[in-house]
């Protein structure tokens, strides 16, 4: 039907160019857990990577075949997949991943974004919100409404969330004492770029 709703974003590629590009960002986030891509590329992963992580929750034979027949590297990413990962959103009801817009990588270029799998070592919020208490704290300030929330929803589903975040903190106020600017530092080689043939 003429002007009917767009269902997907065709990033002007023909249908298997698409589909071969959104396999190398999934495959590049699972492994990585943390992309850098432009906003629409990042948005169209996030939901084969939505739906691939359900799949991994439902561990059925059928699962593991769609899985398998998604990732470049099936071999490595299947038992994560299955495994760690499903151990870690097997209580979450959705939102696995997490666009987060940022400047361009790179000038005259196309709006930029980084996704991420939440609940995991490379969370950005959970960096940010940890920096944000050790800065409040050293101020002597009290924590606001929107830190308080953000500090809900990064604790919210990870098993030891709020010993995870104090150590977090504590590791920014020993950089900050330490004369160092504690979040590049910490986060310096956190974010890992696309390859620049999936780009």
């Amino acid at each position: 039907m003429a002007g009917g709703l767009q269902k997907y974003r065709h990033l002007s590629r023909s249908s298997s160019h698409r589909q071969a590009l959104l396999r190398n960002l999934v495959t590049s986030l699972f492994k990585n857990e943390t992309i850098s891509t432009t906003w629409p590329k990042a948005q169209e992963a996030q939901r084969l990577a939505e739906k691939l992580i359900t799949l991994g929750k439902r561990n059925t034979d059928a699962s593991k075949r769609k899985a398998l027949s998604i990732f470049y590297e099936p071999h490595s990413l299947i038992p994560k997949l299955f495994g760690p990962l499903r151990e870690r959103f097997l209580n979450r009801p959705g939102g696995y991943t997490r666009v987060l817009r940022v400047e361009p990588l790179k000038e005259d270029q196309a709006p930029s974004a980084i996704l991420e799998l939440v609940d995991g070592p490379k969370d950005m919020r959970f960096a940010m919100t940890a920096r944000t208490i050790s800065r409040l704290r050293r101020e002597g300030k009290p924590i606001n409404d929107m830190t308080a929330g953000n500090i809900a929803k990064v604790t919210r589903f990870r098993p030891e969330g709020e010993k995870e975040l104090e150590d977090m903190v504590a590791k920014f106020d020993n950089l900050e004492a330490q004369g160092e600017h504690g979040f590049e530092k910490v986060y310096k080689q956190r974010v890992y770029h696309v390859p620049k043939a999936s780009r």
